[in-house]
């Protein structure tokens, strides 16, 4: 007979020190109206802005809990970018930049890093693509990622499809994620579930962070 292997609650890892808060790629560009996903791509950006206050209180939560709070964001200049992502650009007749250093479009939306929390910038989808995270992610000692960001079905899974694969235990906050494209929203959070992470809302981060959850 073979023995029913237990397995920690996720409350139990957000507790255990060895859990990190990630925001994915709140930046104007991908978030705010007259942004390059709203003025170029021509997708509706509202979804952006319901997240914040869940955002906030994550943040909160972890810089009280003294968890890692880490910022991944984008900058898809033309000479940073894969030759792949180029092409589909292309494809598209799109010179328009994407979250360009010194850009308004790459500033923070809603959010903000204090100065002593690591900033990633990426230049595909996945955050650990030809970046430091998974170093910085190795040095703090980090196991449990806590995801929460933009868009759902493109960066913050691929970020959460790449964590997995490096044995990272993914917990994606499902009220504090956002898409302009609501279905694929939806298909993604079912997609993560399923393979590659776990589903949580806000209250239940923001209760394990509580100062007396880390008595």
């Amino acid at each position: 007979m073979t023995a029913t292997k237990t397995v920690a609650p996720l409350s139990e890892l957000l507790t255990s020190g060895s859990a990190a808060l990630l925001i994915v790629d709140m930046q104007n560009d991908f978030c705010a109206p007259g942004g390059y996903i709203d003025a170029v791509m021509g997708k509706d950006v509202a979804a952006a802005a319901t997240i914040c206050d869940n955002l906030i209180a994550l943040v909160s939560a972890a810089r009280t809990a003294s968890v890692p709070v880490i910022w991944i964001g984008s900058d898809y200049s033309p000479q940073r970018i894969p030759a792949a992502m180029q092409r589909k650009l292309d494809q598209r007749a799109i010179t328009a930049v994407c979250c360009e250093p010194g850009t308004w479009g790459a500033q923070w939306f809603g959010v903000t890093p204090m100065p002593d929390e690591s900033v990633v910038i990426k230049h595909a989808y996945s955050g650990f693509s030809n970046t430091p995270l998974h170093g910085v992610l190795q040095e703090k000692n980090i196991e449990t990622l806590v995801f929460a960001g933009v868009q759902t079905q493109v960066c913050v899974e691929s970020t959460v499809r790449e964590a997995h694969s490096l044995g990272y235990i993914a917990a994606v906050v499902k009220d504090a994620v956002a898409s302009h494209t609501p279905p694929l929203h939806e298909a993604s959070l079912m997609n993560m579930q399923f393979l590659f992470g776990e589903l949580c809302e806000t209250t239940d981060v923001v209760a394990q962070w509580a100062p007396r959850s880390l008595s």
